[in-house]
């Protein structure tokens, strides 16, 4: 049976930080509802350090950047988070760390399968709604403060003895509805100020991470998009100097070798899910992109 791809679930972050909780307890918390980083980032470079990246989650996450830099690439997307900023990772994010700057500081909250969520999925806020899997915002520094006091309240609050857990889902739903807010007036904002090209561009590059395990033709996109494929062809390459195939290629290969690297899956089966013709076609493919076969690719690993 096939091993989740390399998920960074609560068990797999208990299982990193329980060895060094008595020196971290003052900048991180984890039990089976969230967890928490407070100002330090220790538990990410941990993360880092003993799961080798990519790294997947399944639940939502809401951070605050205060201070300090971060590269990393988030679906695909290279992202330069710079303090100020309010990030969301919601379920299936694909998050390969790049660099932390020095003295970074930054909170956060993660939302674990067992926890007390305060709202269905239907009726989730839009930018919690399955519609959005990421984003990130540069806010006033009123925003921040505002979000720092739930985190705050949130912190405080999971460390007092058996914490009542509708309070809790209760601020964290009004946390939610704040970074919603923020978020859809961002979206405003970008809308009016956006070019044309770029919003193909960014639409271009969602349904890639939905869909490239499956389509790997640029005809797919267009037809969703409802653009011709020379004009999607056209304006990706405008818009990001990159081919729209090479993004497909650049999201099927890292699924790939998740697949690979993580999974017990044969190669044949792998090939078939990710919807190659035959396992040579596969193979051809995929060597001819990372110098490796699926087989030398996986024995490397």
């Amino acid at each position: 049976m096939g091993k989740q791809p390399n998920l960074m679930d609560y068990s797999r972050m208990r299982e990193i930080l329980s060895p060094h909780f008595a020196h971290m307890s003052e900048s991180s918390f984890i039990n089976k509802e969230l967890g928490m980083i407070y100002g330090s980032p220790n538990a990410f470079m941990l993360a880092k350090h003993h799961s080798q990246p990519p790294f997947v989650i399944d639940d939502y996450r809401m951070g605050i950047y205060v201070r300090g830099e971060v590269r990393t690439s988030i679906n695909l997307v290279e992202r330069n988070l710079t303090p100020g900023t309010l990030v969301f990772l919601g379920p299936g994010t694909i998050i390969n760390p790049i660099h932390f700057g020095e003295n970074l500081e930054l909170y956060g909250i993660g939302l674990f399968a067992d926890f007390p969520m305060p709202f269905a999925k239907e009726k989730m806020p839009s930018a919690f709604n399955g519609q959005v899997r990421d984003f990130e915002i540069k806010v006033d520094e009123s925003d921040i403060i505002t979000a720092r006091h739930f985190i705050d309240t949130i912190w405080h609050l999971v460390h007092q003895p058996d914490y009542n857990r509708q309070t809790l889902s209760s601020i964290v739903a009004a946390m939610m509805y704040h970074y919603d807010g923020l978020y859809r007036k961002h979206i405003d904002l970008l809308k009016a100020s956006q070019s044309r090209e770029q919003t193909i561009f960014d639409r271009f590059i969602y349904l890639v991470n939905q869909h490239a395990t499956r389509e790997h033709q640029i005809g797919f996109y267009a037809d969703k998009m409802c653009l011709t494929e020379h004009y999607l062809g056209t304006v990706i390459r405008q818009a990001s100097g990159i081919t729209a195939k090479e993004w497909i290629d650049r999201a099927l290969i890292e699924h790939i070798k998740i697949e690979l690297k993580y999974s017990d899956k044969p190669i044949v089966q792998i090939s078939e899910e990710m919807n190659f013709p035959n396992p040579s076609f596969f193979s051809k493919y995929f060597k001819r992109l990372t110098n490796q076969t699926p087989l030398e690719y996986k024995l490397s690993n």
